[in-house]
């Protein structure tokens, strides 16, 4: 080896390879889906994991032009980025009192508004700043969480926001709800929402509300329903090549890439004769002599400890199972008679090319949802964007 040269860079304890070509080939499937509709790229909790400004980018990339969020300090830190073009609209729907509406208002933010108080606030701080709020009235149709129950409520703060416009505090740019259950096929509420939120749409744009946009198709309402496409469709978990649900087929059956893969470098391999006890409790015992691994990553990076004795991980081209409990840090698989030196890599999920599990397949073993298994890998574990 030459003085200038330098060694090769020593495998890491962990990584989540995030694949951007993957995820714009996601927008492109999902685009094609509602043609007629415009294209919210839906990155909160970081992204469901995978990096909120790398994938808004590479969303807007492929055609997206609105970009959603759950908190205003998610949105707040996206636009402070300069990470995105300023034409690209940026909206956040879950606000609690005192949050911080002027620096949403300064921002060019599109803010959610599902009662009265939360109106009165950001009328306020449009007041004081001497300037309109971009604003997005939300009709709870069903789900029984955020938004603006039907009958005397909706009324009373679509009056209010058509006050406010008139005053020139708000401009009223949208009017959304979402749904329960669409990611169940013939879910009876399905149908019900839909026909409610028309009601409301109805009812707001009677009174004068002219939107922008009316959405409430989340990923798998974009993927399997177009009577709800309306003016904006918002995926999330699609976006990231997860499917939304089982019902509705597996990612390679709705034309979706997972965009994560896990992996991490075999901390340890020993042999241990049979009868040797693995991990807290001693769920897990050797049946015979063989070969045990130790795969670095545990629950405090979101590997759930549900899926002890279950979770599926490749390694040496086999796949293996968890053997033993979870811990906070590692666990452990059985390698059976196959002997990988230290350093060796466990893919614990990617899209399942390799005949590597998928997140799915972690989600089965820890009785959750996809939605889950990507979006909790914390912090710990480096994201590596590939694809770029």
């Amino acid at each position: 080896m030459s003085e200038t040269a330098m060694p090769p860079a020593a495998p890491s304890r962990a990584r989540a390879e995030i694949d951007l070509a993957a995820l714009r080939a996601n927008v492109r499937t999902l685009r094609a889906k509602a043609p007629g509709a415009a294209f919210m790229a839906v990155v909160k909790a970081d992204g469901y994991g995978h990096g909120a400004l790398p994938c808004a980018r590479a969303a807007v990339e492929a055609g997206a032009t609105w970009v959603g969020t759950a908190t205003p300090e998610e949105a707040l830190a996206l636009r402070a980025s300069g990470g995105l073009p300023a034409d690209v609209r940026i909206m956040c729907w879950l606000w609690t009192p005192g949050g911080p509406w002027r620096e949403a208002v300064e921002a060019d933010l599109d803010m959610s508004v599902s009662g009265l108080w939360a109106l009165e606030e950001v009328v306020l701080a449009a007041h004081a700043l001497g300037r309109p709020a971009r604003v997005q009235l939300k009709a709870d149709t069903g789900l029984g969480r955020n938004g603006c129950q039907p009958g005397d409520d909706w009324a009373r703060l679509v009056a209010g926001a058509l006050e406010a416009e008139e005053a020139g505090l708000v401009r009223i740019t949208g009017l959304w709800s979402h749904f329960a259950c669409a990611d169940e096929p013939g879910h009876p509420s399905i149908a019900a929402q839909l026909g409610l939120f028309r009601e409301m749409v109805a009812y707001a744009e009677q009174r004068g509300v002219r939107p922008e946009v009316r959405h409430i198709a989340n990923s798998p309402a974009t993927l399997t329903l177009p009577e709800t496409h309306f003016d904006l469709v918002r995926p999330g978990i699609a976006m990231y090549g997860v499917s939304p649900a089982p019902a509705l087929g597996s990612s390679a059956d709705l034309g979706l890439r997972p965009v994560m893969t896990l992996t991490a470098s075999l901390a340890l391999v020993k042999q241990v004769p049979g009868g040797h006890g693995v991990s807290y409790g001693h769920h897990y015992v050797t049946p015979g002599e063989t070969t045990l691994g130790l795969v670095p990553l545990g629950y405090a990076d979101g590997i759930p400890r549900h899926a002890s004795g279950n979770g599926p991980v490749l390694v040496a081209g086999k796949w293996r199972t968890v053997a033993g409990r979870i811990a906070m840090d590692q666990f452990v698989v059985d390698l059976g008679g196959d002997e990988p030196g230290p350093g060796a890599e466990a893919v614990l999920f990617g899209p399942g090319d390799r005949g590597e599990p998928t997140a799915q397949d972690w989600a089965q073993a820890a009785g959750t949802i996809g939605y889950e298994i990507v979006t909790r890998i914390g912090s710990r574990v480096p994201r590596v964007y590939v694809n770029e």
